[in-house]
């Protein structure tokens, strides 16, 4: 199933942070946070004016960026967890 997303917001899938774990210490899943890096699974085509002209994202479909930590809503689809957010809830985008 395909997500398109209206007017300013992006679909995205948080990416995993890697379990660091050190003196043996073994963190459950309940305790961790939310990651803060996410890839960007779709984007809508941009919020608009008054006068009904569009203003494209500043970002794109496949774009790395940083989150807020309890940015957005969260969605299951098809066993796939995303968040549902506008282009305000992004900090900044990860360049490679």
């Amino acid at each position: 199933m395909a997500i398109q997303p209206l007017g300013n917001r992006i679909v995205a899938e948080r990416i995993e942070q890697e379990e660091q774990v050190s003196g043996g210490i073994i963190i459950p899943d309940s305790a961790k946070e939310k990651g803060q890096t996410a890839k960007i699974i779709a984007a809508g085509p941009g919020s608009k004016k008054d006068d009904g002209t569009v203003i494209p994202l500043d970002v794109k479909a496949g774009d790395t960026v940083m989150i807020s930590k309890y940015a957005g809503n969260e969605i299951t689809v098809d066993g796939s967890d995303y968040v549902i957010m506008t282009e305000d809830d992004i900090l900044g985008v990860i360049q490679d």
